[in-house]
């Protein structure tokens, strides 16, 4: 099929989804989670040969990390489900009621967005988060993964398709494009898709960006940071860049950059040095973190680099100023914390930095739609409209003013027969 008639049946399919009432979405979340586990052998076995098909083609190391999806990862995204059928359906929550006049009642109802492009590389667990999400708030979804992950791609979707459509969802509700020239068709499709969410390079990002009328959300880059500031517990602060470097590197919430205060680097970095080498991380430091510790020396370009991989740079600022200015530099909006005890440190680098996350004394690995609470996510917006940080379900939805009257017309009150009240009554749509 033609990727303009597939993507003209999803949009059709989008009426229909956008209407569908909690219990049908449920039911159907439900029977994708079963049929995920009754037929995860065959997942693992798909997964299996996209791994070394990629091994052979030499796919790099951070990427063939993403790419596996093994009974674990199976377990996880099943839990994620379960989140999510744990939440309130968000479609229909009235936001704001007005009575403009009597008999004259303004309602600002939260709806779905309608048809999201979204375009992921290697992680095929991105597949189902994006899709399950998507369904609880009502949307329809074209996914397109990256040519690594097409086994797996291509039997998540089957089967969350197949699963959705034997609970009553309309069949074409979601989509999974298979070939790179389907990304460029769909960029020019701004009457039928409503939202391009990237998630892969900087370039790439730049690249949707560029070549789309369709509004795109998304980040390109999570360079993130730990700040440790002079007045920090450094057993705490050992531990937390520990984690957000290490607990998994191939992800955009780990930390790349280090940030020590110079009053307590001669004294922490030997302890963090300790204690990333016993992870293998390769660790890079400016002129004065190596006036304390033995490191490769740091360019200008490590600051600016993510590097999803075992590998760290470190840099020794004069104070909480310099290391928020840093931080708005060369940061990616993404994830960025401070380590210490002094509460008002703390909220003034919370307050500063420019990032969709800040954290006070925990690791950068929580910046996540599932950890927050949301039911997984679509992705991370580093943007400033209509979402940021862990897209879940909030971010999936839009709004539309209902107004309902009796008879009213705008004359009336152009030439002062009525007035408006405008008054809030607390009532829902």
């Amino acid at each position: 099929m033609k990727i303009d008639e597939l993507t003209s049946q999803v949009k059709e399919a989008s009426f229909i989804l956008a209407v569908a009432g909690t219990e049908l979405k449920d039911r159907a979340l439900q029977l994708i989670a079963s049929s995920l586990q009754t037929r995860k052998e065959e997942i693992i076995s798909a997964n299996l040969a996209d791994l070394e098909r990629s091994r052979k083609e030499n796919l790099p190391a951070p990427l063939l990390k993403r790419l596996v999806f093994d009974e674990a990862k199976i377990a996880d995204v099943t839990e994620g489900i379960a989140s999510l059928l744990a939440l309130e359906d968000p479609v229909g929550k009235t936001l704001l009621s007005t009575e403009l006049d009597d008999g004259l009642e303004l309602y600002k109802v939260t709806c779905p967005i309608g048809v999201i492009g979204v375009i992921f590389e290697s992680r095929p667990d991105a597949l189902v988060q994006i899709a399950t999400l998507c369904l609880k708030s009502g949307n329809a979804v074209l996914l397109k993964g990256g040519a690594e992950a097409r086994e797996t791609n291509s039997i998540l979707a089957e089967i969350i398709i197949k699963a959705a459509t034997e609970a009553g969802l309309p069949a074409n509700w979601a989509a999974l494009l298979t070939t790179r020239s389907d990304v460029d068709e769909m960029l020019k499709m701004d009457k039928q898709i409503d939202l391009i969410i990237p998630r892969g390079s900087n370039e790439f990002v730049r690249h949707i960006m560029d070549n789309s009328n369709i509004p795109v959300m998304g980040h390109a880059d999570g360079i993130c940071h730990c700040y440790v500031d002079k007045e920090a517990d450094l057993s705490m602060a050992v531990k937390i860049v520990v984690d957000a470097k290490t607990q998994y590197v191939a992800v955009c919430n780990a930390a790349e950059t280090l940030l020590v205060h110079e009053q307590i680097a001669a004294e922490f970095l030997p302890l963090i040095k300790e204690a990333l080498v016993k992870k293998n991380v390769e660790l890079l430091g400016c002129q004065r973190t190596r006036a304390f510790i033995a490191v490769n020396p740091a360019t200008e370009e490590d600051w600016k680099s993510e590097y999803l991989d075992y590998k760290l740079a470190i840099k020794v600022v004069s104070g909480l100023e310099e290391a928020i200015n840093h931080v708005n530099t060369y940061g990616s909006g993404h994830t960025d914390c401070i380590i210490t005890r002094n509460k008002a440190r703390a909220r003034r680098f919370m307050d500063f930095v420019d990032a969709g996350n800040v954290f006070w004394n925990c690791s950068t690995r929580f910046s996540d739609g599932f950890r927050y609470g949301f039911g997984a996510e679509v992705g991370i917006s580093t943007g400033k409209l209509h979402a940021r940080g862990p897209v879940g379900l909030e971010g999936l939805l839009i709004y539309k003013y209902k107004l309902m009257g009796n008879g009213h017309v705008v004359e009336d009150y152009v030439n002062r027969i009525k007035t408006f009240k405008h008054r809030n009554i607390h009532k829902e749509y």
